[in-house]
C-alpha cells in the first residue's frame, strides 16, 4: 500500500543510532574472535560516517533553510572537492595540467545535465531548489569521479608502459588521434561499464530490483513518496548519472590524450608524473621535518645533561674503593688470627 506522500516520518534519535552501530560492534566482536585483523578498521570507519555525516547535515540544513539561488554556490564546491580527490587521491599517475582538465570535465557534464534533468526531467521549477538541486549534483560528482578515474588512469597506464604500440601507429603515418583511438576506446569502456550494468533490466534479478531495490528508489519510499513514482525518479537519476558520466569520461579522455600525445605527434612520457601527489610530498616532508627536529631537540638536551651524569658516575666509583678497604679491614679483624 503506497504510503500518503503528506505523512510525516519517523524521527530517529542517537538512541536509534547507536543501536545500529552495535550491529558493527558485534561484527568486530566475530572478527576478534576469529582472528580476521578487520575489527579495528570496521569501528574506525562507522566512526568517521558519523562525524562525516553529521556535518554534512548540519552544513546541508543551514544550506536549506536559506532556499535562495546562491545556494548554487555548493555546484561548484562540489565539482572543485570531486577534482581535488580525483587527481590527489585516487589517480596514481598524473600528467601536466590535469587539475583544470578534470575540473573542465566535471563542470561541463555536471552542470547542465543537473539544470536540464531536473527542471524537465523531473519538472522541478526553480530548479535550483536547495533540498533538490544539491543532493542531485552529489551523486552526479560521485559517479563522474568514478568514471573519470577509471578512464585516465588507463590511458596514462597504456601510454606509460605501452607507448610502443602508440608510436609504431605513429610512424606509419597515422595521427595522434587515430594512434590513441583504440585507448580512448578501452578506457571509455571500462568507465561506463559500470552504469550499464545498473541499467540492464534482464541482467540478473537483483538489477530488476526484485532482490535489491535501488538507493534513490529506496530513499523516496522511505520519504514517503509512492512506489510508482519512486521508481520514475530512480529511472531520471539513473539516467542523468549515466549522461553525466558518459559525458566527463569523453572530455577528460581526449584532454589526457592531447596532452601526453603532443601536436607534432609524440608521446610524451615526460608530461607523466607518476609519483605521490605534491601534497602527500609535502606532508611527508613536514612529518620528518618534526620528526627530525624533535630528535635533534633530545640530542642537545642529552648533550647538556650528560656531563652531571657523567660526574655523578665518577664520584661514586671514587667512593667505592674507601668502602672495599674498610669492608676488607672489619673481616681481618672478625677472624681468628
Amino acid at each position: 500500500m503506497d504510503a500518503d506522500p503528506g505523512a510525516s516520518t519517523t524521527s530517529l534519535s542517537w538512541a536509534n543510532v547507536g543501536l545500529a552501530f552495535s550491529f558493527i560492534l558485534f561484527n568486530a566482536v566475530v572478527s576478534l574472535f576469529y582472528g580476521l585483523g578487520i575489527g579495528s578498521s570496521l569501528v574506525t570507519a562507522a566512526v568517521r560516517c558519523i562525524l562525516q555525516l553529521s556535518v554534512v547535515a548540519l552544513l546541508l540544513q543551514k544550506v536549506f533553510e536559506t532556499n535562495n539561488p546562491y545556494a548554487r554556490v555548493t555546484e561548484v564546491l562540489l565539482n572543485l572537492m570531486g577534482t581535488i580527490e580525483t587527481v590527489v587521491n585516487k589517480s596514481k599517475k598524473r600528467y601536466n595540467h590535469m587539475f583544470p582538465s578534470v575540473l573542465l570535465g566535471m563542470i561541463g557534464s555536471t552542470v547542465p545535465v543537473s539544470i536540464i534533468g531536473i527542471r524537465f526531467a523531473m519538472a522541478v521549477d526553480p530548479f535550483w531548489k536547495p533540498e533538490q538541486y544539491i543532493p542531485i549534483v552529489g551523486m552526479l560528482c560521485g559517479s563522474t569521479i568514478s568514471g573519470i578515474v577509471v578512464s585516465v588512469s588507463y590511458v596514462l597506464k597504456e601510454l606509460y608502459e605501452n607507448r610502443d604500440k602508440v608510436e609504431m601507429y605513429l610512424a606509419f603515418g597515422a595521427s595522434r588521434f587515430e594512434a590513441c583511438k583504440p585507448i580512448a576506446t578501452e578506457a571509455l569502456r571500462l568507465a561506463l561499464t559500470p552504469n550499464i550494468n545498473q541499467m540492464r533490466p534482464t541482467c540478473t534479478l537483483s538489477v530488476l530490483g526484485i532482490i535489491a531495490i535501488p538507493g534513490m528508489m529506496t530513499g523516496a519510499i522511505l520519504g514517503g513518496s509512492s512506489v510508482e513514482q519512486a521508481a520514475r525518479l530512480q529511472m531520471v537519476i539513473m539516467f542523468m548519472i549515466s549522461s553525466a558520466t558518459a559525458l566527463a569520461s569523453i572530455v577528460t579522455t581526449i584532454l589526457a590524450l592531447s596532452v601526453v600525445v603532443d601536436s607534432e605527434h609524440r608521446v610524451r612520457s615526460d608530461r607523466i608524473d607518476s609519483r605521490e601527489h605534491a601534497v602527500w610530498r609535502a606532508r611527508t616532508w613536514l612529518v620528518s621535518a618534526i620528526v627530525g627536529s624533535i630528535k635533534d631537540a633530545t640530542s642537545k638536551a642529552w648533550k647538556k645533561t650528560r656531563p652531571k651524569f657523567s660526574r655523578a658516575h665518577s664520584s661514586q666509583q671514587s667512593v667505592e674503593p674507601d668502602n672495599a678497604l674498610d669492608d676488607r679491614a672489619e673481616r681481618e679483624r672478625l677472624l681468628p688470627s
